[in-house]
Parts: C-alpha cells; sequence; structure tokens
C-alpha cells in the first residue's frame, strides 16, 4: 500500500465521525439533506451526497433525528431536525472532540503529565 493510499484511509476515518458531530450540530435548526451539504461544504466538511443521505437515514433511524416532508413547494423536500436525544449526544461528542484536542496539542507541545 501507498503512502497516499494509507493517508488517504486515515483521513477517511478521522473525517466520518466528525460528519456526525457536524450534522447533528447543523440541524438543531431544521434542514433538508442538499442545505445540510452547502452548510458543511462551506464550513470545511467534504462530504458526498452518497455517503450523506445514508447516513441522515441511520441517525434517524437510532432517534438522533427526526424528518418530515414539506409540499409546500414544487419539489418536496425531506426535512431533518435533531432529536432531544441527538442534542445530548452531539453535545458529549464535542465535549470529547475537545478533551481529544486539548490530548493531542499537549504530546504535540510535550506538555503532557
Amino acid at each position: 500500500m501507498t503512502m497516499d493510499a494509507t493517508l488517504s484511509g486515515h483521513l477517511q476515518e478521522l473525517r466520518r465521525g466528525t460528519v456526525v458531530v457536524a450534522s447533528l450540530t447543523v440541524l438543531r435548526t431544521p434542514g433538508y439533506g442538499y442545505s445540510l451539504l452547502e452548510t458543511l461544504s462551506e464550513a470545511g466538511f467534504e462530504v458526498e451526497a452518497n455517503t450523506l443521505y445514508p447516513l441522515l437515514r441511520r441517525l434517524e433511524a437510532q432517534g438522533l433525528l427526526t424528518s418530515e416532508w414539506n409540499t409546500d413547494e414544487a419539489r418536496p423536500r425531506k426535512f431533518y431536525k435533531t432529536t432531544e436525544q441527538g442534542d445530548s449526544i452531539a453535545a458529549t461528542l464535542r465535549g470529547e472532540w475537545a478533551r481529544l484536542d486539548g490530548a493531542i496539542t499537549d504530546l504535540t507541545t510535550g506538555s503532557q503529565g
């Protein structure tokens, strides 16, 4: 395996969990899939639609998101919103992210201990 392939695999693993946290955080305000893709992209999260939509369905099946169809416009859209449980899990994940970021910073600067 080449170094590029190895790095690519590790980057993909790192990004996978961050998209969950970011999606649950953004969807505290109801939004539909494409708008979420745009918001994530603008924030620096590179995620493909064929990755995001199954993720949204999985988070909904886990009870972390709810969804509702809006048929008021010419094109029906499925809007998602983070549930109370989803918001709680997102807050815990954000806290863990901050803790891990601090730990990595300590390891990098040699100030652990």
